[in-house]
């Protein structure tokens, strides 16, 4: 099953502190074991959760995520056609959803991708199943 991985379920498992962090490593061992389970990302959640990684966890945390977390998923790059459509649907709808959620949402659209791996309720809001 396509899963879609967003900054927020990357940090959770990152950040031992974070709220969410418990659930997220708990869904991932337990999803971990479907031999079906394709996890996707866009190239904008890297950038966005390696910043943010960066600033609140450090160094250290960010070569975790490049070393053990973004091998395990397949990162799509995003071309000028699919930045076009994400940046048209951000300044359309205004709002608190950013360029990357916009980014994303457009994917999993284009992908078909089933669920969304995130804790951001702007997928639900949008209309994405999320997990766990």
């Amino acid at each position: 099953m396509k899963t879609f991985v967003d900054t927020s379920a990357l940090y959770a498992l990152l950040d031992e502190d974070d709220a969410q962090h418990q659930s997220a490593v708990t869904w991932l061992s337990a999803s971990g074991r479907d031999p079906h389970l394709m996890l996707l990302t866009h190239n904008y959640v890297v950038v966005e959760t390696a910043a943010l990684v960066q600033r609140r966890l450090g160094t250290q945390a960010t070569r975790v995520l490049f070393d053990a977390f973004i091998p395990a998923v397949s990162v799509f790059f995003v071309d000028e056609l699919l930045h076009r459509q994400a940046l048209s649907a951000h300044l359309a709808g205004g709002g608190d959803v950013s360029l990357v959620d916009r980014t994303s949402f457009e994917l999993i659209r284009q992908l078909q991708i089933a669920q969304a791996f995130a804790f951001d309720s702007h997928f639900e809001r949008e209309g994405f199943p999320t997990v766990p």
